[in-house]
């Protein structure tokens, strides 16, 4: 019985174990060779004293040695905690393994000129576990203890586990933070499990599948590439960072492994549709491409169905609180300008539209769209306040023990019952993907010297949905490059702002608050005269 995430590789493992389970570039791993090594790494992590409920940082870029890591992790009981590898290393790796209290993190030996940068700061960090290097090939960060892969090596292949519930924790995943700081989400097993059972019914996967893991581990769409294949027994073929930049690369990706199941935000696919040189017929063993994190535009979208007609086209929506909870199958190439529904709900989920005034909205009606289900997650580590604020009582069942997760996407819903989004009840956005708290970037711009004040703002972009404009008010000059650099050493690369604009002063409000409508109305007039 699968219960448990890791379960999935286990199970494959006795199944299909000369199959192949993950393909890395030109290396590859049988279920038989992944299971013994994530055994190997358990029983190392056990021997530093990882213990059921701890959390393990995943600190490297993915690779084999990552996924090994990951299922290492979750053997022993313990949540993984997947860091950007990409992101700076002083202001997000040191801030999650504090908050979190990581003590032990894998990490690869390409990160290591961040090691000493991270053991300056004030965490709890004692062993670095370098997957794919010998520990005397490396330096030793003060008070830090560096272990290699020979210690991995050495360990034993079996490993006795831990009888945990589908209710423990399985991971922790960061997401852009309304206060400036990111909050970590804390999702169960069976929080995974529930999203990826429908996932490989729904899209009829099997042991012949080769999905695609093209979203790095720390964003919540690579649960479903890397534990689907694992429940079913197909391969997963990792996606090379680089290889997500550039369409033609993708396409050749695709073709070159004969990737059968596709999962993506929808910015890499209008990419590929704009300069992959595509044809009628193209990316012929794709039965499936499936989307989520932002809105697809209905013209790229059209394109894409009709030069790969002999695909399934899915929408998949979710914010990371509860991994994907609606779906919508895109039955036609869409006409230009149409809004793609993100469908119904998943299965074990129930969602309903709660109106303004605490009432259930009627068809048609627009409203904060609510989630309740076994998706949905246990709450923010460390922060009681926020997980308060989300996860609440159910507003139409008051008798209900269950918990609902508000989204803050509005919503209503169409003639044929399916959802629509209409957009945000707060000051997030989506862009490239991924979910950013403007307040976040304006915290990494207010620490500049020269920042008197700044106002971030979304400008709609029909590619990555929305681009990031900086407003800001100086005291003294600072160009844009260093303004840019700034940004850099505080955010990853998704949240750095696309522009930056300078104003002798913003305007207020009449409660002397930015007022960020009347900054809002200009972009849009620009955005009109274009």
């Amino acid at each position: 019985m699968t219960y448990r995430l890791h379960h999935a590789l286990e199970g494959s493992a006795r199944r299909f174990p000369d199959r192949v389970a993950v393909i890395d570039q030109n290396r590859r791993l049988t279920y038989a060779e992944l299971d013994a090594s994530a055994n190997r790494v358990a029983n190392l992590l056990v021997e530093l004293g990882v213990r059921p409920g701890d959390r393990v940082g995943l600190y490297l870029a993915k690779s084999l040695e990552a996924i090994t890591g990951l299922y290492g992790i979750l053997k022993t009981g313990a949540a993984y905690v997947p860091i950007d590898p990409y992101a700076p290393a002083a202001a997000r790796a040191t801030y999650i393994l504090g908050d979190c209290g990581i003590e032990v993190v894998i990490t690869g030996a390409e990160m290591a000129e961040r090691w000493t940068e991270i053991v300056a700061a004030d965490t709890r960090l004692t062993h670095l576990v370098v997957a794919n290097a010998e520990a005397m090939d490396l330096d030793a960060p003060g008070g830090v203890k560096v272990i290699g892969r020979d210690a991995i090596k050495a360990q034993p292949t079996e490993f006795t586990g831990y009888r945990g519930i589908g209710q423990d924790l399985a991971y922790i995943l960061y997401t852009s933070g309304s206060t400036g700081a990111p909050k970590g989400v804390k999702l169960s097993h069976i929080n995974g499990l529930t999203y990826v059972r429908w996932l490989v019914d729904y899209f009829e996967a099997t042991e012949h599948d080769r999905f695609s893991n093209q979203p790095p581990l720390h964003f919540d769409m690579s649960v479903a590439d890397i534990f689907g294949a694992a429940l079913v027994g197909a391969a997963v073929v990792l996606v090379p960072h680089k290889t997500s930049m550039f369409p033609i690369q993708i396409k050749r990706f695709i073709e070159d492994h004969m990737i059968t199941i596709w999962y993506s935000v929808p910015s890499v696919l209008s990419m590929l549709v704009r300069r992959g040189d595509l044809g009628p017929g193209s990316l012929p063993s794709l039965r499936i491409i499936s989307f989520a994190g932002e809105v697809f535009p209905s013209k790229y979208l059209g394109e894409l169905m009709r030069k790969a007609s002999h695909a399934r086209f899915i929408n998949q929506y979710g914010p990371t609180e509860t991994n994907v909870c609606t779906y919508y199958e895109v039955p036609a190439p869409p006409p230009p300008h149409t809004d793609i529904p993100i469908g119904k709900p998943i299965s074990d989920v129930d969602t309903f539209v709660l109106t303004g005034a605490g009432t259930e909205a009627n068809p048609g009606e627009v409203g904060e769209l609510c989630v309740r289900g076994s998706t949905v997650m246990d709450g923010y580590w460390g922060d009681e306040e926020t997980t308060r604020d989300r996860l609440v009582p159910d507003p139409l069942r008051p008798e209900s023990s269950d918990a609902v997760y508000r989204t803050g996407d509005l919503v209503c819903v169409n003639e044929n019952g399916d959802y629509r989004f209409l957009g945000r009840c707060d000051n997030q956005i989506k862009s490239r993907g991924y979910r950013i708290e403007l307040g976040e970037i304006e915290t990494a711009l207010y620490a500049h010297p020269r920042v008197r004040e700044c106002a971030v703002l979304p400008i709609t972009d029909p590619l990555v949905t929305n681009k990031i404009l900086a407003w800001l008010a100086l005291d003294g000059p600072a160009d844009e490059r260093a303004l840019r650099s700034h940004c850099r050493e505080r955010l990853p690369p998704y949240m750095i702002p696309d522009f930056f604009r300078v104003s002798e002063v913003l305007p207020k409000t009449s409660t002397g608050k930015i007022d960020r409508r009347s900054l809002a109305d200009e972009i849009g007039r620009e955005q009109e005269r274009q």
